[in-house]
């Protein structure tokens, strides 16, 4: 093909005629492999649309723009082998493009992987304990993965130029000083690597858990390699280095299941009528529809000389749920004592003294009164 094309270009100087043919075929290889790419993806969008699952198309959509860049490198890879002034080219770039073409795929490759088995792993039904530990793993080891190419990556593409590559050669042969220096310095992050991998692993919280740490009430929103996104209850974020989950204390409510047990404190009246309360109770819970059903119970818990205290016990499929549960029931307990039973309230008692007179002295005098 190369000499059909000098043929036609004609009587030119040997470089420009060169240069001529390694454009006319680079434009014909990226040509081709950009029209193959445009007919194969199609197929495979129409493929995609077709199954029933979501994933398919989000892998395709993934893959399509890194793979139209490494087939436009293969083809120019291929166009190369017959036109010696795009050979020359190429072997000069070829070594940071292929790395880098290469790195790009694997972690669309691994992006679509993640997104995928984050989809399927629906948190969104009432017992997802099982899925937000996928979804948590998942992520986690995917972000690990996606240190791990791009670091290869890097090195790949530096160690194809050569100033960097001598640099290189020269550490190796000071390695002590350079493995100590480099250790020194990579303390953290290889601390922090080590700690993601913990968390995947022991699993002490997972995406979704609700958790008490640092005086502080939330959900996991996000867990990264070196921190962990807390939302709080006001729409706050707290940003929880990772090795805290694994060194310190926390309260995990959900660590088994997503089911829960909350109470709501009530003082009343040391004097009142404790059945009629009981029966209101579990009427209102009865009919509030965020109660799973499994547990309603009241307790007197404590009794003092002003006041009755009385714990209710319910139960509801999550920690929002029954956050909002509590609410509800304390609310109509306290609305419905103030109308039915006022009585119940609880009071302070200040009973009145009569005056004595002390014994054996019997009342001032108005003299006395008057020295006072």
């Amino acid at each position: 093909m190369t000499d059909a094309l000098q043929n036609l270009i004609g009587e030119l100087p040997d470089w420009l005629q060169q240069t001529i043919v390694a454009l006319i075929v680079t434009v014909i290889a990226v040509t081709i492999a950009l029209l193959l790419h445009s007919v194969l993806f199609r197929l495979l969008r129409r493929f995609a649309k077709a199954s029933e699952s979501d994933s398919d198309n989000l892998v395709v959509k993934r893959l399509a723009r890194p793979s139209r860049w490494a087939l436009v490198a293969l083809a120019i890879v291929l166009a190369a082998r017959e036109t010696p002034a795009l050979d020359d080219v190429w072997q000069r770039l070829g070594g940071l493009v292929m790395p880098m073409m290469v790195g790009w795929m694997a972690l669309a490759i691994l992006n679509a992987f993640v997104e995928a088995m984050v989809l399927r792993a629906d948190i969104s039904m009432a017992d997802n304990r099982r899925n937000r530990r996928k979804r948590t793993r998942v992520t986690i080891f995917g972000r690990i993965a996606t240190f791990c190419i791009v670091f290869v990556t890097i090195s790949l593409m530096l160690l194809s130029i050569p100033g960097v590559r001598d640099i290189g050669v020269t550490l190796m042969a000071s390695a002590g000083l350079a493995a100590l220096a480099v250790g020194a310095a990579a303390q953290p992050a290889l601390k922090a690597l080590i700690s993601g991998f913990q968390m995947a692993l022991t699993e002490p919280v997972v995406i979704g858990d609700a958790i008490i740490i640092g005086d502080e009430w939330g959900w996991v929103e996000e867990i990264k390699t070196t921190y962990v996104v807390v939302k709080v209850w006001d729409e706050r974020r707290l940003v929880v280095p990772t090795n805290k989950f694994l060194e310190e204390i926390f309260q995990n409510w959900t660590k088994t299941t997503s089911q829960l047990m909350g109470t709501v404190m009530l003082y009343v009246d040391p004097a009142t009528r404790l059945d009629p309360i009981r029966a209101k109770f579990l009427e209102i819970v009865a009919a509030n529809e965020r109660w799973d059903g499994r547990v309603r119970h009241m307790q007197v818990t404590e009794l003092t000389r002003d006041a009755i205290e009385v714990r209710f016990l319910v139960t509801a499929k999550d920690s929002p749920t029954l956050f909002d549960l509590r609410c509800d029931v304390r609310e109509a307990l306290i609305q419905w004592l103030a109308a039915e039973m006022p009585e119940a309230i609880v009071r302070n008692r200040l009973a009145p003294v009569a005056p004595v007179e002390l014994a054996g002295l019997g009342a001032p005098s108005a003299a006395a009164l008057a020295q006072m």
